[in-house]
């Protein structure tokens, strides 16, 4: 006997409840996409591998240790998509969007690929939804960023959403603090992990983001006294924006984010929690500015921001919260019994979904009893039963669920008698 096959290592698949749950977090985000006016993007998800090498950034562990790349029988050198900001900018400079109406704003509900240790709530395959605003600059649209998420975490039921914030200045500035950085984590560098001692030369600012190196982090220069005028004062903009639509934030020095694009302000979102009496964050996303990008990738400098957040955490957390989530139950059920009733029974299923009446058959199974015991677990007001002898006759039996009671009635009347009894 062949051996069962399962899906790979780290990946899911998404069926019955975890299925609705998805479909929950995707009619909230694109309800909320509609209402601040983003319009839906598909990218694909295979790309270049230097739009995430040059966007991403070479040493961001990402790249480095995350991505799944491989070579096309043609030779070329691509990858399942890691992440999704890198591409949309692609498309932006592609199809010639700055030529559109600006700022261009789109949001995705989409799967990502990244190869790490499979834990709670992250998976090899893993799904995102996220938002971007490319082309106008300004607090205010970063604001309005951070305000959209967090309505829809709201909406779906996360209590405790805690807003991390920090600014890392942009490319001028940053500089400034990476040498003062640099200094502090070579003087540190026996208590430094192996990544971080490779990192102090590549990139000193992924060391921030490092769980092993917490002390030496602590005691590290922070970026908010290094950067420019300007960027203090956006950042400061965005804060008081925050203030005035009573959006909770925490401010974290330390906050970098893991990608090599980012400039200006950047945050993540957290859940915050008690464990034992201890409080514990789960990390949902987050995102920022990145008015770098589009340059890295080949066009012009534009300002540009926005967000991503994993589904999977939100889902996790949904269900921890008790949140339900149930589809709209059928008010009918038709149930039938022998190959001219269920003839019948198929065209009497389109009338009532024409009707706007919600139904539900088991067109698969012949027992008579199997089928009424299925509209009794789907609590159907009506049950519809077509027999041999009402096939022949062209009629049906209603029958009331809950009184048991029942009536023959003509096959032309069904659908407004059936009106007349949901109404009762």
């Amino acid at each position: 006997m062949p051996k069962k096959l399962q899906s790979p290592s780290g990946m899911h698949d998404i069926f019955g409840s975890q299925y609705d749950y998805f479909q929950k977090v995707r009619e909230v985000v694109f309800k909320n996409a509609e209402i601040y006016g983003f319009q839906g993007i598909e990218t694909p998800v295979i790309e270049d591998t230097e739009i995430f090498t040059r966007g991403t950034g070479k040493f961001t562990d990402i790249v480095e240790k995350e991505m799944y790349t491989f070579k096309t029988k043609g030779g070329d050198r691509v990858s399942l998509r890691p992440e999704g900001t890198p591409p949309i900018m692609r498309a932006f400079i592609q199809h010639g969007l700055y030529t559109k109406p600006q700022p261009v704003k789109f949001f995705y509900f989409a799967p990502y690929f990244r190869y790490e240790r499979p834990q709670a709530g992250r998976y090899r395959q893993f799904w995102q939804f996220g938002f971007e605003t490319i082309g106008r600059g300004g607090p205010v649209v970063d604001t309005q960023v951070i305000v959209l998420v967090y309505n829809i975490l709201k909406e779906l039921g996360i209590k405790n959403v805690v807003t991390e914030i920090n600014s890392m200045g942009d490319e001028k500035c940053r500089e400034e603090y990476k040498k003062a950085l640099k200094k502090h984590l070579k003087k540190q560098s026996s208590r430094l992990c192996t990544d971080c001692k490779r990192r102090v030369e590549k990139n000193p600012l992924r060391a921030l983001d490092c769980k092993k190196c917490l002390e030496v982090k602590a005691e590290a220069p922070q970026i908010l006294d290094h950067i420019c005028k300007k960027c203090c004062e956006d950042f400061r903009r965005v804060l008081e924006f925050l203030e005035e639509v009573e959006i909770p934030y925490d401010l974290n020095p330390f906050l970098v984010r893991g990608l090599d694009y980012y400039t200006g302000v950047v945050y993540e979102f957290f859940a915050r929690s008690k464990k034992s009496g201890e409080e514990e964050f789960l990390a949902l996303g987050g995102g920022g500015r990145y008015d770098g990008l589009s340059a890295a990738l080949g066009g012009e400098e534009r300002p540009a921001t926005g967000a991503a957040m994993g589904v999977e955490r939100i889902v996790l957390l949904m269900k921890k919260n008790g949140e339900v989530y149930e589809k709209e139950k059928p008010r009918v059920f038709i149930a039938q019994l022998g190959d001219l009733a269920k003839k019948k029974s198929l065209k009497l299923f389109e009338e009532l979904k024409k009707a706007n009446i919600p139904v539900a058959e088991a067109f698969g199974q012949d027992s008579l009893k199997n089928q009424m015991s299925r509209a009794a677990k789907l609590e159907a007001d009506i049950a519809i039963i077509i027999g041999k002898e009402e096939a022949a006759e062209d009629k049906v039996i209603l029958r009331d669920m809950d009184s048991g009671g029942q009536e023959k009635v003509k096959t032309s009347e069904i659908i407004k008698e059936v009106k007349k009894k949901l109404k009762e």
